[in-house]
């Protein structure tokens, strides 16, 4: 299904549709919907251009207890290679 958005109904909200599309990307990633490749993906903007646009929010990137322990387990992965 495609999603039309009428050009009356961007110029009432005052809004571009690439700028609606970012407000939807940012909207979806701050509730859990979407991860931030997902909702960067939808707004056509590479990570850290996204990252930029979730600190004009004053939204913060989702790092968790589990994240951390993947970094780790990753970083000793890098070392492991590094020594060998």
């Amino acid at each position: 299904m495609d999603l039309l958005i009428r050009e009356e109904i961007l110029n009432q909200a005052e809004i571009t549709a690439e700028e609606l599309i970012l407000e939807i990307a940012v909207h979806l990633y701050d509730s859990g919907r979407f991860s931030m490749g997902q909702a960067r993906n939808l707004a056509q903007l590479d990570q850290i251009s996204f990252q930029k646009e979730l600190a004009k929010r004053d939204i913060y990137i989702k790092y968790d207890v589990e994240d951390l322990h993947t970094d780790l387990s990753n970083l000793r992965k890098v070392r492991t290679k590094k020594a060998s």
